[in-house]
């Protein structure tokens, strides 16, 4: 099948998480906002198909992935559906539901750090909530950030012996994640990832295991990966990694 992905086509941003999974099953898809809007792409591609009144099941915002007639959103939902698909989670049904729990738990970090810089309101200016957002951060790197890493790297050292992975004895789309998170928090908060990464091995293990697969290593020296920037998700402002 080939998959029609949809996000802002200057950023990383949640959209990023499942391009990791697409790219790393090696899956014929295209990301259509970034084609040239001559092409039928761009950001107007993305209006059009958000209000439109006849999807049926209209998504909220980016990102949404089209498969066939189906239309999905809201990234743990995408690869929940695709996991299976791309043979990035086991086939039983329990587990299934392990691999969408712990993405769901990632969701909701990504929620945290998006916060750090725009605690009070998406429309506003970093600019406009600076010291709202110093509060924030400074939460984020002492209380939240800690237990996210911990709770992760418990996961790690729980799962059966024999296994390097958060889910069953492969690598999920949770471990491609979590690559994400990593490498996005080292881009963000440099400074308190440094101290924190020494008590969090497991998860810096799997950053490397994974950012060493092949189609994910290619994807990553690659035009098609996005470099992070200071309008996505994980933005890096000095002030906030005291």
């Amino acid at each position: 099948m080939r998959y029609e992905l949809y996000y802002w086509p200057s950023i990383q941003g949640r959209g990023e998480f499942v391009r990791l999974a697409l790219e790393d099953a090696g899956a014929e898809y295209v990301d259509v906002a970034r084609l040239p809007e001559r092409g039928g792409g761009g950001i107007p591609v993305l209006m059009r198909f958000l209000e439109s009144r006849s999807v049926e099941h209209p998504p909220f915002a980016p990102p949404f992935l089209k498969a066939g007639k189906l239309v999905i959103a809201q990234t743990a939902n995408i690869l929940l559906f695709l996991g299976p698909r791309l043979g990035l989670v086991p086939k039983n049904e329990a587990t299934r539901f392990w691999a969408h729990q712990l993405q769901l738990t990632i969701a909701d970090w990504v929620a945290e750090v998006h916060d750090t810089h725009h605690p009070i309101s998406s429309g506003l200016y970093y600019e406009e909530q600076k010291p709202e957002a110093k509060r924030r951060a400074a939460d984020f790197r002492t209380e939240r950030l800690p237990k996210f890493l911990d709770y992760f790297e418990q996961v790690l050292k729980r799962n059966p012996k024999g296994t390097d992975y958060l889910v069953g004895k492969a690598v999920s789309y949770v471990d491609l994640s979590m690559f994400q998170m990593i490498a996005g928090l080292r881009y963000a908060f440099p400074r308190a990832m440094a101290r924190l990464e020494p008590t969090h091995p497991r998860l810096v293990a799997l950053h490397d295991r994974v950012s060493a697969r092949r189609r994910i290593a290619a994807y990553l020296s690659s035009q098609r990966r996005l470099p992070f920037n200071q309008q996505g998700i994980f933005r890096h402002y000095p002030e906030l990694d005291a």
